[in-house]
């Protein structure tokens, strides 16, 4: 049977709690609740849909288009699902919706991690891809981790999301346990972030740099949509990413000599190296050791006052 055959036999089945015609279900209800999560399903999946350009995913924007972003025939084509099926979705209509097409919708729809877990709250679905976004740092690696400190130490993948970390890089440039698990990226943090860009001595070259790496990185990951959806979101926010990121610049990633503005400790002078533990490029430890004695006494420093505030 085909995903469209499967999806108008879900979609035309009635519902066994289904009001006579012309009444509206009663608030405090079975029925009136499970209507109100399909009219905030229904205005969530139309407000994602007209945040996303044609351009984003490869359409032609065309001459007629009035739609903000992009059609509902668009994006059931994206999906793969039936144009009727998500039309009657968006109408907040009584329809069974499965988890394998609500993660299609969220693919097409360019969903972060945040908008995929309510877009699945919303449904009343389990997400079949619980694990999807697994750090993969295992045990012994963040052993090593806490063993490198009092040198600042990270586990950062290629899109610069931040893994895992020990307690000295976790108060090198914010407080990363303070943040919610969708801000820890090195790149939203630093062109949105006022005390991570404060940090950063020269941070006109620190975001020129981290998008030019991150631009070389994507050409392998350009279709994939939590690629798509961390460059949205920076475009949305930040007026020097669409600058920076408009010019199209590259460049592999290097060995540097980094320096770091601590508000409590001082200057940072750091090299950091990278280890690959796998296949590069992927998944990456990256740790700060000091240039100096100086920087490396300022570093213990920094770990007791990380230690202090656990």
């Amino acid at each position: 049977m085909t995903v469209d055959a499967t999806l108008t036999q879900a979609a035309t089945r009635p519902a066994a709690s289904a009001q006579p015609p012309g009444a509206a279900p009663r608030p405090g209800t079975a029925a009136g609740d499970d209507a109100v999560r399909r009219a905030e399903l229904a205005a969530f999946l139309r407000s994602r849909r007209e945040r996303i350009t044609p351009e984003q995913v490869g359409l032609p924007r065309g001459a007629r288009r009035r739609t903000p972003g992009l059609r509902r025939e668009e994006v059931a084509h994206l999906g793969a699902v039936g144009v009727t099926w998500y039309t009657w979705l968006e109408q907040a209509r009584d329809i069974h919706v499965s988890p394998q097409v609500l993660d299609a919708v969220a693919r097409a729809l360019l969903l972060d991690r945040a908008e995929r877990s309510h877009l699945f709250a919303l449904a009343g679905a389990v997400d079949p891809l619980p694990g999807k976004e697994c750090t993969g740092v295992s045990r012994e690696l963040r052993q090593m981790l806490q063993q490198l400190a009092p040198f600042p130490a990270v586990v950062q993948n290629s899109r610069f999301d931040i893994l895992a970390y020990n307690s000295t890089y976790g108060r090198l440039m914010c407080n990363l346990d303070a943040l919610p698990e969708e801000d820890r990226n090195c790149m939203w943090l630093a062109f949105t972030h006022p005390e991570w860009r404060a940090c950063a001595v020269d941070l006109d070259a620190t975001m020129r740099v981290m998008a030019a790496k991150f631009r070389a990185s994507m050409a392998e990951h350009v279709a994939e949509p939590a690629w798509k959806a961390l460059v949205a979101r920076l475009t949305d926010a930040s007026p020097e990413f669409r600058e920076i990121w408009a010019q199209h610049e590259v460049i592999r990633p290097v060995s540097s000599v980094k320096l770091f503005r601590h508000p409590l400790v001082g200057v940072l002078q750091v090299t950091a190296t990278s280890l690959w533990t796998g296949p590069n490029p992927g998944p990456k430890l990256v740790s700060y050791t000091p240039v100096d004695e100086t920087t490396h006494e300022r570093l213990r420093q920094l770990e007791e006052l990380a230690l202090a505030a656990a």
